[in-house]
């Protein structure tokens, strides 16, 4: 094992990019031809802030591994996801990069344009000395996620894709008696509104 490669690991979820499957809240208001490019836009401000964050990095696609893309292997491991909804994506997500032996992991998606390189590297920071770090979404969800342990009832019991999942993952962190922190509070581009 390479001496420090197993400190931090950065986990991003990424949709495929495919018509009409990509920000469908989005395409019902403004058309799938334009939501597909504000996505692809998405993804790469996404690929361009991770590939500076110290560590190592796997990105894990929704529904197939394309031969050649954005995130190239170079910088990137590439993945598949499994599971039925978000919380088993992100739950197996972070189990797999943790039987590495890896000790800080992150996770994070591809719908914030206010997330950056910095943010990322002082959610690794955090987890010095906390338990769980969280990046609070205005939507009442989360844009990042990271722990230094698993901890898979975080991902049980929670209303994903509603205004309750951070309250209700909070509830789950301190049921666990575990520390945790907050980042600064970012905006999430699910719908027109969302918009810059």
């Amino acid at each position: 094992m390479r001496e420090g490669m197993n400190q931090n690991h950065l986990i991003v979820l990424a949709k495929n990019p495919v018509l009409g499957k990509v920000k469908t809240r989005l395409a019902a208001t403004i058309g799938k031809e334009k939501a597909i490019k504000i996505y692809q836009e998405l993804l790469r401000y996404t690929c361009d802030i991770c590939s500076k964050v110290n560590g190592e990095k796997t990105v894990f696609y929704s529904d197939f591994i394309p031969k050649k893309d954005i995130w190239t292997a170079a910088c990137f491991n590439q993945s598949l996801q499994k599971g039925t909804n978000l919380g088993e994506r992100m739950q197996k997500a972070f189990a797999t990069i943790f039987e590495k032996g890896t000790n800080k992991v992150v996770i994070i998606g591809t719908d914030c344009m206010e997330i950056n390189t910095e943010i990322i590297n002082e959610a690794f920071e955090k987890l010095t000395h906390h338990d769980i770090v969280l990046g609070p979404a205005l939507d009442g969800g989360y844009y990042l996620l990271g722990m230094n342990k698993r901890h898979d009832t975080l991902f049980e019991n929670i209303n994903w894709s509603t205004e309750t999942v951070l309250k209700e993952t909070v509830s789950a962190i301190e049921n666990q008696d575990l520390s945790f922190t907050f980042l600064p509070v970012l905006n999430d581009i699910d719908e027109e509104k969302d918009l810059p």
